[in-house]
């Protein structure tokens, strides 16, 4: 009987915090995986790091806001790692603003990265996978400000709750060829980016460092911060055969801020 095959996942925005989490997590489950991010630096630093705990790795420098980027690295990974059965189109970007202050330049910004990467590395990831005809798992970043839109992060809101959107129509239309399409939706986590949000909820609030990420964090059930192990955890099962028969879903794992 012939071993099976080695099964391949793409991770953008992998370079840190919840992306690099989930390569870690993915490579550890046995997959081979191209860490991409649009730092080159930090990329690699993933990737070293998965082939110094003993796994298969590479990595390819993306801004997922282009189209053809996000082309050019699933044909990279194809041609490096033997092909693709898991895309996490992880890479997002937050800005806090009030609605009335929002710019058309930051709305553009926001939509391209957050809304725009997820289609592209979708269309991408579903072309390779049909071409290939063994089927796939496209799963992508929503948040839970995709099930509740946030004050002082209104446009950001917007883009994820857009990834609902097109994780459900996806599902719909690539069910044909046997891809699945999930989205996931971290809440509270202690990053870089949620680093930047207590920063500029700062300026509003008048707390300082560290004061809003610990005031939200008191809306958390579980009673502590969420880290990148705990959201990877979850895209280690979608991306697992356990999640085979679930589609169009965007779960929330948030240790219990907003239930529905």
């Amino acid at each position: 009987m012939s071993a099976p095959q080695e099964r391949v996942a793409v991770v953008t925005g992998a370079g840190r915090g919840i992306g690099e989490g989930i390569a870690r997590r993915l490579a550890a489950d046995g997959l081979a995986v191209m860490v991409s991010d649009i730092d080159a630096d930090t990329a690699a630093r993933t990737a070293e790091a998965i082939t110094a705990d003993g796994g298969r790795a590479a990595a390819h420098a993306a801004d997922v806001s282009d189209r053809d980027a996000c082309f050019a690295l699933v044909a990279a990974t194809r041609e490096q790692l033997g092909g693709i059965d898991v895309m996490v189109a992880n890479a997002g970007i937050a800005q806090v603003k009030t609605l009335l202050e929002v710019t058309p330049d930051d709305l553009q910004r926001m939509l391209a990265v957050n809304l725009g990467g997820v289609l592209w590395c979708l269309q991408a990831a579903a072309e390779a996978m049909i071409e290939q005809g063994r089927g796939g798992k496209i799963i992508s970043a929503s948040s839970i400000a995709g099930h509740q839109g946030f004050d002082h992060l209104g446009h950001y809101s917007a883009s994820k709750f857009g990834v609902r959107a097109l994780t459900q129509a996806g599902a719909k239309e690539l069910a044909q060829h046997g891809i699945t399409v999930n989205a996931y939706c971290p809440g509270i986590v202690d990053t870089t980016m949620w680093e930047e949000i207590d920063a500029g909820l700062g300026g509003y609030l008048g707390t300082g460092k560290g004061e809003a990420f610990t005031q939200y964090s008191q809306l958390i059930a579980l009673g502590r911060p969420q880290t990148a192990q705990d959201v990877a955890s979850y895209v280690s099962y979608l991306a697992s055969p356990d999640a085979d028969y679930m589609t169009g879903q965007a779960g929330i794992v948030d240790g219990g801020i907003v239930m529905i």
